[in-house]
């Protein structure tokens, strides 16, 4: 991904000797390398092969055969079969600590494999509680872990207070009432959570959800989908803004792993 482990362990204030990242994808490492001039990039996870020295090792397969969202193959679904190779390297490599990340919405079966693969019984964090943004994600780590306190945070909290005019729509909420069982065409109030970024959608709220500010309706910015990720202003600047919200909507929350990684020192 764009390294939000990284930021993760800064947070932290864990020391970092060396971190390698494996992601194919070219926006994700090109965000990764502008942010991280310590991250080694090694391409193709499947390329790991030598036992290296690792600490800790954290990562999530794609989710999309595994969400609600998705068409439900499973683990042995193109993207997310991925997942076998997290665990394949976790038993190369025998890290002190791991962390493993995968969206909540997945069927009881496919939690049960992964908890049989991984040897311990997964926590459901939702990012609602330390971001604007309702996350809900299990993972499975051997790092003591506790839910975070609740820090308040909506989605007014986060906006950026001018906007570029191409972020704003232009049917009504009526028009849009229309078509609301698509979360691409919904409006949410900005007194509560945004809805989960993801990489890929449709509509007109597309991959951010549609919000009411003011007397106008508009869809996130990528600087305010780096807010929800718990990322600073521009941590993905340098890339157009279709790939900026791929690469968002991918990307952990950077505070709640940042939460979990802090068990380490407890």
């Amino acid at each position: 991904g764009i390294s939000v482990a990284m930021v993760a362990l800064q947070k932290a204030n864990i020391p970092i000797r060396s971190y390698t990242a494996y992601e194919i994808d070219k926006y994700a490492i090109q965000v990764s390398k502008k942010n991280h001039s310590i991250i080694t990039h090694k391409g193709d996870v499947k390329e790991l092969k030598t036992v290296v020295p690792c600490d800790i090792l954290i990562g999530g397969s794609p989710c999309i055969d595994l969400s609600i969202a998705g068409k439900r193959a499973g683990l042995e679904g193109e993207r997310s079969k991925l997942f076998w190779e997290y665990v394949r390297i976790k038993n190369l490599l025998k890290p002190k600590w791991f962390i493993l990340e995968n969206v909540a919405s997945m069927r009881d079966k496919d939690k049960a494999i992964i908890t049989e693969a991984m040897g311990v019984e997964p926590i459901m964090i939702d990012a609602g509680l330390v971001s604007a943004q309702r996350r809900k994600r299990y993972f499975w780590t051997n790092i003591p872990t506790v839910l975070p306190e609740d820090r308040g945070i909506v989605v007014g909290h986060i906006l950026q207070p001018e906007v570029d005019e191409k972020y704003y729509v232009k049917r009504t909420e009526e028009e849009l009432a229309e078509k609301k069982k698509s979360q691409g065409y919904r409006v949410y109030p900005i007194e509560g959570k945004s809805v989960s970024l993801v990489a890929n959608g449709g509509g007109v709220g597309a991959k951010t959800g549609l919000y009411k500010v003011g007397d106008r309706i508009r869809r996130l910015t990528p600087v305010e989908c780096e807010r929800l990720q718990g990322l600073s202003d521009e941590y993905t600047s340098g890339i157009s803004d279709t790939q900026r919200y791929k690469c968002c909507g991918n990307a952990f929350n950077s505070d709640v792993i940042a939460h979990i990684i802090k068990g380490i020192k407890n």
